[in-house]
């Protein structure tokens, strides 16, 4: 039995005294707080068995060769961000959340990728993009050139370009595309196409003046001039494709959503002008994607917000695709292509918008970006096939996120520590930042969040440094992997190992001679079409 004496004006004791009545009103609900099979052993121990059998068989290795690639990139989403996900997806659908997995928690490799640039011990998402896409470390806020070039001295870009593997597929036959939920040409998408010092010079309008009479093109232009053809493009960044001034067909009087091209030109017109012999659409909203056949397009390109796309929690469901949504159309016009294809799929946690929400605080921005990620991969798992397809999900940095506070089991993930600070005596969220925008003191005392709505879409989680924007972590992140040669990432790796790794399973790009024996046939197995169709069938219909 508790007994609670509350002082009338203390509010230290009426903290206390909400935090025991909730705890008290969660019992009193009936539900357990954790299953009662979870008391027998035998519980236990027959799903530590089961697990066991399933790692047993990975013991034949697929070694298919990979026809797709897919490499799913969480910006932002480091180990606590994966953890603090799940739970979340558990809890949305009406469990306690600890014990549900993730889609990326189903495939049967795992690694992990040091994320660090050449001078960054903690990394951006510019340089991180050089390495798992171009295969090569680089300096932060640079993209798709070496470490030799500097950031924002034009002239050392010239010799330093290094080529991605969406290229290299683009080489060899298939075709290839771009997803994300940030702006197009923001540095993670750009390193698959563009050579370019610096991540921000977004078009010629964010470019010094000096650097665009040196020749250095801003990274709209490289979208379309680099790399012919992009089979899909799908994301933001709408107002960098126009000129200057010119007003945005989805926000008319909204000046900062105006065009910012310096040089006068439209690419959008100029990628429609050059299309039109071929089977190609521009889409600027859900409406238009989702009325779009995949069986008649060859060629997309979806500009569908200005800037980044909104928040998940934030979208207009009217007129904003999902992230699911567009990776399904994606590859529904890509995978038409008998030599396969290749798909980058970014969603910023906090600029890629996983990425954004954490820089901002906003955990729960942030968490539900990565939930809709994860419906994502299990959407695209659902239309390609493991027995020819490598799918990869990893981060390209982390953050100082994180969650404690010894929690019960099922406790809200957005919700309070089960008690008060030993120190200031006032309640903490379990997630909490190391530094950013939630350093709050009032009177100079820490903030008493339970006076607030901790729970709220866009609050921002207490942090220990004040600083405006939370700040990227510098910890390994998880690399997930399933299909064809995905035992190739396992143990610890530096973070340009990804790129050759998928290369290497689809002999593209430098990774070819073991493809082929001395007789000139493939020394790789092919995947069995058939078997893979009616697999994948099977799951459909189940």
């Amino acid at each position: 039995m508790w007994y609670v004496t509350v002082v009338p004006g203390n509010t230290t004791t009426m903290t206390f005294f909400l935090i025991i009545c909730s705890c008290l009103a969660w019992g009193g609900l009936g539900k357990p707080q954790f299953p009662d099979q979870e008391k027998d052993p035998l519980f236990w121990n027959t799903w530590a068995q089961h697990t066991l059998k399933n790692a047993l068989t990975l013991q034949k290795l697929n070694q298919n060769t990979a026809k797709n690639l897919i490499l799913f990139l969480g910006d932002g989403m480091g180990i606590p961000t994966v953890t603090a996900a799940r739970i979340l997806k558990g809890q949305l659908s009406g469990q306690s959340g600890e014990e549900t997995q993730l889609e990326m928690d189903k495939f049967p490799f795992v690694a992990l990728s040091k994320t660090y640039n050449t001078n960054a011990q903690v990394a951006d998402s510019a340089g991180t993009a050089t390495a798992y896409l171009c295969g090569v470390k680089a300096n932060e806020g640079t993209v798709g050139v070496s470490a030799a070039a500097v950031r924002s001295q034009c002239n050392t870009t010239q010799g330093n370009e290094v080529t991605s593997i969406l290229k290299w597929a683009k080489e060899a036959g298939k075709s290839v595309g771009i997803v994300t939920t940030t702006r197009v040409n923001h540095a993670t998408p750009s390193a698959a196409y563009a050579h370019c010092v610096d991540r921000d010079w977004f078009s010629d309008g964010e470019m010094p003046a000096e650097a665009v009479q040196a020749g250095c093109k801003d990274i709209a232009r490289q979208l379309f001039e680099n790399i012919p053809n992009i089979d899909v493009i799908m994301g933001g960044g709408r107002k960098y494709m126009f000129p200057k001034n010119q007003s945005d067909v989805e926000y008319p009087g909204d000046k900062k959503h105006f065009g910012t091209r310096k040089d006068g030109r439209n690419l959008v017109e100029e990628w429609t002008n050059r299309m039109k012999n071929k089977k190609a659409q521009y889409v600027w909203n859900k409406r238009e994607l989702l009325s779009v056949n995949p069986n008649n397009v060859d060629y997309i390109l979806g500009l569908f917000e200005p800037g980044d796309l909104p928040y998940n929690l934030e979208r207009n469901t009217e007129t904003d695709p999902s992230l699911t949504e567009m990776v399904e159309v994606a590859i529904k016009i890509l995978r038409k292509n008998p030599r396969g294809f290749y798909l980058l799929v970014e969603d910023f946690l906090i600029w890629g918008r996983i990425d954004h929400g954490h820089h901002e605080g906003k955990a729960k921005q942030a968490l539900h970006e990565a939930v809709e990620m994860d419906r994502a991969i299990g959407r695209a798992g659902l239309i390609t096939s493991i027995y020819d397809t490598m799918t990869v999900v990893t981060a390209d940095h982390s953050h100082m996120f994180n969650f404690g506070g010894y929690t019960p089991r099922g406790n809200t993930i957005f919700g309070l520590a089960p008690m008060l600070s030993d120190v200031d005596q006032k309640p903490f969220t379990a997630i909490l930042y190391g530094n950013g925008p939630g350093f709050k003191v009032i009177n100079g005392l820490r903030e008493n969040v339970s006076t607030l709505d901790y729970q709220g879409t866009n609050y921002q989680a207490q942090s220990a440094v004040p600083l405006r924007m939370e700040t990227h972590g510098g910890e390994d992140v998880a690399v997930f992997a399933k299909g064809p040669m995905a035992h190739l990432l396992h143990g610890v790796h530096e973070q340009n190992y990804i790129p050759h790794v998928m290369a290497y399973a689809a002999c593209i790009g430098q990774n070819r001679d073991h493809c082929m024996s001395s007789g000139g046939a493939s020394s790789l197995s092919p995947a069995l079409p058939s078997l893979a169709a009616l697999l994948t069938l099977t799951r459909l219909l189940c």
